[in-house]
């Protein structure tokens, strides 16, 4: 099997109490992860550690081969902007400027250009030249998905990608990410309360007592 796009092992975290301890995780090309869990029980923190903004207290987190926690907070800060995707709840899009201007400003950064299936799957060609004031909520979270696509990430992570959507529209965004993995060969790690867009990932678990457990 080929190498590995992310692998975390032994990860533990706490705050004012413990989160998680011992969670071990790996991403091959085309894989799919959800992660569900209560309010508080540590698994956006898991998402902010495996993609680099946050060390973990023990273990380690490989993406594409390198050591992220031995790398320098500017390298590993030029690192999530060329090889990683990620994916808010809120889409922090730029108000004054047209959908289209938006992705472009990602684009131009990682030196690639919109994929016109892209557009059409998210079913944003007829709104992607209109600014991003006037767009409903769906629509803008699916131009912040289509820029964070855009740059051609190897590994998205995705936080609640879904939580201010339609059903309708977050099936919609989850098949887009799904069939993103497939195109390019990426993989996918998903944090969210819902169980039917969790059931959508090839593995679902919940972390629950302070452990990552199978759904």
């Amino acid at each position: 099997m080929s190498q590995p796009l992310l692998q975390a092992a032994n990860l533990a975290h706490a705050f004012d109490y413990p989160l998680y301890e011992d969670v071990s995780l790996t991403l091959h090309a085309g894989e799919s992860v959800a992660v569900q869990g209560r309010s508080g029980s540590g698994k956006s923190t898991l998402l902010h550690t495996l993609a680099g903004f946050l060390p973990p207290l023990s273990g380690h987190v490989e993406i594409l081969g390198e050591d992220v926690y031995a790398m320098s907070e500017a390298e590993r800060e030029m690192f999530r902007r060329t090889e990683l995707g990620i994916v808010f709840q809120t889409h922090y899009l730029f108000k004054g400027m047209t959908g289209r201007q938006n992705i472009e400003a990602a684009t131009q950064l990682a030196g690639t250009e919109l994929d016109p299936w892209l557009q059409e799957r998210l079913e944003i060609d007829g709104v992607i030249d209109q600014k991003v004031g006037e767009l409903s909520g769906g629509q803008q979270q699916r131009v912040s998905l289509a820029r964070v696509l855009a740059k051609q990430p190897r590994l998205i992570f995705a936080d609640e990608p879904t939580g201010n959507l339609d059903k309708q529209t977050a099936i919609l965004v989850m098949e887009v990410m799904q069939e993103y993995i497939r195109k390019r060969e990426g993989a996918l790690f998903v944090v969210t309360h819902d169980g039917e867009i969790a059931g959508m990932c090839g593995e679902h678990y919940v972390l629950k007592e302070k452990r990552l457990q199978s759904s």
